[in-house]
């Protein structure tokens, strides 16, 4: 093997990806028919050495940038503007609810490390954390395995974890629009063991007692457990695969999570891509120092929203930056972009909202996160409060019920004209050295049925999310490696 393969497969994952994997309890598999399949494996692995790959998790950022293609989640639907608001109002409160839930201390039935069997198997050590709501807005295709299996999942730079439903035979799954993913007919599959840096790093209040020392747990390697926020979750085993990205990009060992005990759904996919700051996301993982995305405005169901990896990820000069603010401790604090808001002003006032709304604690409460996952900007009550009085008083017009949208700010058209006519004044929010200023599109939702528009905007308790609607048709760019969040305004359609 030259010195490229040799890179490509280390000893201990090749083996891995090759060697004997444990038939379940019961099982009358004969070790000469396991002994034919690893050989086949390995050939179809020296095979698989010939093909154009890439191999850079944990080795730095690749040569060239990687361009994916984002869906919204509601343009794989019939659904009509009004239903498609309430959708993301709804999915709204509940994401901000579960991104909550991992900053809050969590109760005893979900924060447990399991050792005992329970739904991971027996012996099999099984970390257990109360994240985010897996609520999807943005959708990306890519492809696991060897041959490649092509799915669809929930972009999320809410988490870490990277999972998909897996047929290994699969306990309970939710439908999902391709077919389940088998990790026995794949030839670049590996299991984690419970040892490893991958299973180090899953979220658990004992890191001490993550992995048991029994000979069962070793053999079937590190379980996890992740339940969310709106009450779905995830059960399997960790391992490491091929995924390929975009026009045949390849990249081998990424760390995933196996499903076969999954409860809920994921808004017609097969499971969810964490990009978040920890170390099992995709951005950690491919050792990117940053990644952008441009999403296309609400309303165009049609247009893909484009997703940069790595190099391609570019902004202007004339861009405005500002920092990222340093996460609380703790693993299931980990994930998020807290970003610095120090005040709104409407129309030229500064609204007089106390700075401390928007501090983050040491405890992980208040703060405010810039998220993919989260539609409609959720701002802490007490802000949101005086920016409804202040738009409310500068608009001039008879308020109107907004709750089949699932808003509370909304205000009736002009006798005899659209909601169009209704004059919403200027919004900025005033971060950490610069100013976003939000566009009509960006801040106002119109019911031309109705006759109302309506502030795109919901009231929240215990933290503040900058949503993807206030982000559209601006290129958004995430420095991970400065620290720095980036943004400009653009036509995300023409990139």
């Amino acid at each position: 093997m030259d010195a490229a393969a040799e890179r490509l497969w280390p000893d201990a994952r090749r083996k891995a990806a090759v060697g004997y994997l444990a038939p379940e309890q019961g099982s009358t598999t004969e070790p000469s028919v396991l002994s034919l399949m690893a050989a086949k494996r390995s050939l179809l692995l020296c095979l698989l050495l010939l093909l154009p790959s890439f191999a850079f998790p944990g080795h730095g950022e690749p040569s060239r940038g990687i361009r994916l293609e984002l869906t919204h989640v509601d343009a794989r639907g019939d659904l009509t503007g009004p239903d498609r608001v309430r959708r993301a109002a709804d999915r709204s409160h509940r994401r901000v609810n579960g991104l909550l839930a991992a900053v809050s201390p969590p109760a005893a039935s979900t924060s447990t490390l399991r050792s005992d069997g329970g739904r991971g198997g027996a012996g099999a050590a099984t970390a257990v954390a109360s994240v985010h709501a897996s609520t999807a807005t943005y959708l990306v295709d890519l492809a696991i395995g060897t041959p490649p299996l092509a799915l669809s999942a929930v972009l999320d730079t809410g988490s870490d974890l990277i999972w998909t439903q897996c047929d290994a035979p699969c306990r309970r799954c939710f439908p999902q629009p391709a077919p389940l993913y088998a990790p026995a007919r794949s030839a670049t599959y590996a299991n984690v063991s419970c040892g490893s840096r991958f299973c180090e790093a899953l979220p658990s209040l004992r890191p001490s007692s993550r992995c048991s020392a029994s000979a069962l747990a070793q053999v079937r390697g590190c379980a996890y457990y992740y339940s969310y926020g709106d009450g779905s979750s995830t059960d399997g085993v960790l391992a490491t695969e091929a995924f390929t990205f975009g026009a045949g990009t390849t990249v081998h060992g990424l760390a995933f999570g196996c499903g076969t005990d999954n409860l809920g759904g994921t808004d017609n996919s097969s499971g969810l891509v964490g990009m978040g700051r920890g170390p099992l996301s995709l951005v950690s993982q491919l050792g990117v120092t940053r990644f952008s995305y441009c999403f296309t405005p609400f309303n165009d169901t049609a247009t893909s929203s484009p997703l940069f990896l790595g190099s391609s990820a570019s902004l202007s000069q004339a861009a405005k930056s500002t920092p990222f603010v340093p996460n609380p401790t703790g693993p299931s604090r980990s994930s998020y972009y807290y970003l610095s808001l120090e005040g709104i002003t409407v129309g030229d006032t500064l609204l007089p909202i106390d700075p401390a709304v928007f501090q983050l604690t040491a405890s992980g409460r208040g703060g405010l996160i810039i998220d993919s996952g989260t539609t409609l900007t959720a701002l802490e009550e007490r802000a949101f409060v005086v920016l409804a009085r202040a738009v409310a008083a500068r608009v001039a017009l008879p308020l109107a019920s907004g709750a089949h949208l699932g808003l509370s700010v909304c205000f009736a058209a002009p006798q005899g004209r659209g909601p169009e006519a209704v004059a919403v004044p200027r919004l900025v929010l005033h971060f950490d050295g610069a100013d976003m200023e939000l566009p009509r599109s960006s801040a106002v939702v119109e019911d031309s049925v109705a006759g109302v528009a309506c502030l795109g905007m919901v009231s929240a308790r215990g933290m503040s999310v900058l949503g993807s609607m206030q982000q559209q048709n601006m290129h958004v760019l995430y420095d991970v490696g400065r620290g720095v969040l980036s943004f400009e305004p653009a036509n995300c359609s023409e990139l």
